[in-house]
């Protein structure tokens, strides 16, 4: 095994802006941890974009590698549920934001950090699952539990990134009747493919929202935040579930009490970075069952560490549809 690797680094410079860099880097920069992990492939999520642009509120630290989700082989261990050559799957927990993660060819994690690879599954159908896997995975199981399906109306915003793509496939799945909310008009067929049976222009949602509204969905799976999910708010009907798991729009939310208290509806947070190892494993072989990966073709870039330089600011201005994933073998 080589010690040394290459990692997609972001450095501060001196005048407080940032840089992002391929350096090498060795086995024994890496932190302490059980799994040492040879990295396959990795993807670009939302929040990996806001650590590789300094953002002190996801990374605190730097220089830094970002990447919450990382695919690999184990090259060596201290513990004992694993062993060499077993193929894992790290996901969320701190991994990509303060600790070194999966934009580097090796990782070294906490044992709990650590699931064995969904059985059936690729190593890139891993990675398209991932966090964007995990989050939607959750989301829908927290509808499905609250609110039941048969013949329910659901909403996904956001829905042409990458936990709404997933979520448009489950929600259809599972027998909701989709809605998918996206700014962009000609993904409309591919959101149709997904399964979705209505496509909706985000600027439909975009504005300041009533007091309270038409009642119109059951469930609701919200990506992006800020007025889209004011708007979900009071539309969601009697007894309804929301689903709050991204940002991507902005932080804020600018709402009342009054469809809470007329209409019992639930705001539920979605937290996939810190959830168990079991129930991770339990979502993603839940979501396997659920995702024809096909469908998913179309919407997936790959890209290697050095295109990811280029790729990663383009998440932030809402240029990128599906997932992107991170080839550290390219």
């Amino acid at each position: 095994m080589d010690s040394l690797f290459k990692a997609f680094t972001v450095f501060e410079n001196e005048d407080g802006s940032f840089k992002s860099e391929i350096i090498s880097k060795s086995i024994d920069d890496l932190p302490p941890g059980d799994v040492l992990v040879r990295v396959d492939f990795s993807s670009l999520n939302y929040k990996d974009a806001l650590s590789a642009t300094g953002n002190k509120g996801v990374t605190k630290k730097y220089p830094h590698t970002p990447g919450i989700d990382a695919v690999g082989t184990v090259e060596d261990t201290s513990h004992s549920s694993f062993k060499i050559g077993d193929q894992v799957i790290v996901s969320g927990y701190d991994m990509g934001q303060n600790t070194a993660g999966g934009f580097g060819e090796y990782i070294r994690v906490p044992r709990e950090w650590v699931a064995l690879m969904p059985e059936g599954l690729t190593k890139k159908e891993s990675i398209i699952l991932g966090t964007a896997g995990m989050t939607a995975g959750l989301s829908l199981r927290e509808l499905q539990k609250k609110n039941g399906i048969e013949g329910k109306l659901a909403i996904v915003t956001g829905a042409t990134g990458g936990v709404g793509s997933v979520a448009v496939i489950v929600c259809s799945k599972l027998g909701y009747n989709v809605t998918a909310v996206t700014g962009k008009d000609s993904k409309a067929d591919y959101l149709k493919s997904l399964g979705a049976k209505n496509v909706v222009n985000r600027s439909e949602f975009d504005k300041d929202p009533r007091l309270i509204d038409k009642g119109l969905w059951d469930g609701v799976v919200d990506t992006v935040g800020g007025k889209i999910l004011a708007n979900a708010i009071v539309q969601t009907n009697p007894n309804g579930i929301i689903a709050v798991c991204g940002n991507a729009n902005t932080n804020e939310l600018n709402t009342n009490v009054i469809p809470f208290m007329l209409r019992g509806i639930k705001l539920w947070g979605m937290d996939s970075a810190n959830c168990s190892i079991k129930r991770r494993e339990f979502i993603w072989n839940e979501a396997a069952n659920l995702i024809d990966f096909n469908l998913l073709e179309a919407s997936i870039q790959t890209v290697s560490l050095e295109e990811l330089i280029e790729t990663y600011p383009k998440i932030l201005k809402g240029e990128i549809s599906g997932r992107v994933l991170v080839d550290l073998n390219k």
